[in-house]
């Protein structure tokens, strides 16, 4: 009989092999003790049943690329501890980030043709790896351990669609095992976020993408002339808003289901989502939507790319600078997500939001009298969450399936 593959966090079946494997772990964790030879079994029969089957192409790449990142990382550790140059860093970064970009840019080359070293979680690895080499840089990172770095990069429960970890915090989690006290609080706060993540995904995300998604989609397009005429139309609105809806409760249910099986595991993996659609601007939205992919971009690029600027002192006023910082920041977010139109404008949408954004909070502070009160609280939310959504409407793809179908 061929084995099948079982989708991360998606059939009952996952959740029921998890538990049944998790049980050893947990025991041991709850008594002081970390099995490492059993985890180390336990990540690949679950990498197996993720990337083997019918997906042995994918489980191929895996094994080429973590080899590919181990001998790169590897490589620019052993340099940097003997001294500490730009141009091997910047090498070192570029490296890492070739099969990422192969594997984004091909489908647009091919016309939709997938590439062959492509593998569900491709994204995140190279974030963890790019991670590895600039904290190496800063010194942050003194030592590079193969088998630690190929465990970080490789731990399963995020492996597909984060959250991203950092290593340092991974790795302090991993060697130091909580005592019985605060691992009962994790695997209260598991069996919690569990729950929670079932309500998300299976229940309001199932509502949201499954039931109410099609029939409003199919509505946009029968009234596509509306579209054309003035820009807008009520189903198109209806389509925005519910695909806003599944779109989070889909990721966020997966998020928690990562986060809940992580904290089984003895790892204290850090939340994506804290209410976004609470948010009382873009800024506020970004620090509370993805978290852990807003922070990375935050650290790894806005702050560095506004370090360089400002060293070579390419442009002396930091509010240019800050602004630059922002389009090169979403513009890079955009391409990561898919060399596509919409991905793109997204990315660029983002940029403009977050500089009219800097400039209405400048204003605002030299401006004491503007009213402060929980009128334009809300209406800042209310604002803040037209303009988030309509930011996924242009993410979703639709309106190139409105224009071009």
């Amino acid at each position: 009989m061929p084995m099948v593959n079982i989708q991360p966090y998606g059939t009952p079946e996952y959740f029921a092999l998890i538990i049944l494997f998790l049980l050893p772990i947990i025991i041991g964790l709850f008594n002081g003790r970390r099995f490492v030879n059993y985890e180390t079994l336990f990540s690949l029969v679950f990498l197996v049943l993720t990337f083997g089957g019918s997906k042995w192409q994918q489980g191929v790449a895996l094994i080429g690329y973590v080899i590919f990142e181990v001998i790169t990382v590897g490589v620019y550790a052993r340099y940097r501890a003997k001294q500490n140059n730009t141009a091997p860093f910047v090498w070192a970064v570029i490296i890492a980030i070739i099969p990422l970009v192969i594997v984004k840019v091909t489908p647009a080359i091919e016309g939709g043709k997938q590439s062959l070293i492509g593998f569900l979680g491709i994204s995140y690895l190279t974030f963890k790896s790019v991670q590895m080499i600039m904290e190496m840089r800063d010194g942050s990172i003194k030592e590079f351990h193969p088998l630690a770095f190929i465990r970080f990069i490789l731990f399963f429960p995020t492996i597909s669609s984060g959250p991203i970890d950092r290593y340092r915090r991974f790795h302090k989690d991993y060697v130091q095992i909580p005592d019985k006290d605060r691992y009962l609080k994790m695997v209260d706060k598991a069996v919690f976020y569990i729950f929670q993540g079932f309500l998300y995904k299976f229940v309001l995300g199932y509502l949201f993408g499954k039931l109410l998604l099609p029939i409003v989609a199919h509505q946009a397009m029968l009234q596509r002339s509306a579209f054309f005429h003035t820009g807008l139309s009520l189903p198109l609105l209806g389509y925005m808003y519910t695909y806003s809806m599944y779109l989070f409760f889909d990721f966020a249910g997966y998020s928690l289901f990562a986060v809940a099986i992580s904290y089984l595991m003895g790892i204290e993996t850090p939340m994506n989502f804290n209410k976004p659609f609470a948010s009382h601007n873009i800024k506020d939205f970004w620090n509370r939507w993805h978290m852990t992919l807003s922070f990375w971009f935050r650290d790894f690029i806005f702050m560095r790319f506004t370090f360089f600027i400002m060293k070579h002192r390419w442009i002396k006023n930091r509010i240019r600078v800050s602004q630059l910082a922002y389009l090169v920041n979403f513009l890079v977010m955009g391409f990561w997500h898919g060399v596509t139109w919409f991905y793109i404008v997204y990315g660029l949408f983002h940029a403009a939001a977050m500089i009219i954004n800097d400039i209405w909070l400048r204003f605002k502070k030299k401006h004491k009298g503007i009213p402060h009160n929980r009128f334009t609280e809300g209406f800042a939310i209310f604002l803040t969450f037209n303009v988030i959504c309509f930011s996924f409407l242009i993410f979703s793809g639709f309106l190139n399936t409105l224009w071009f179908k």
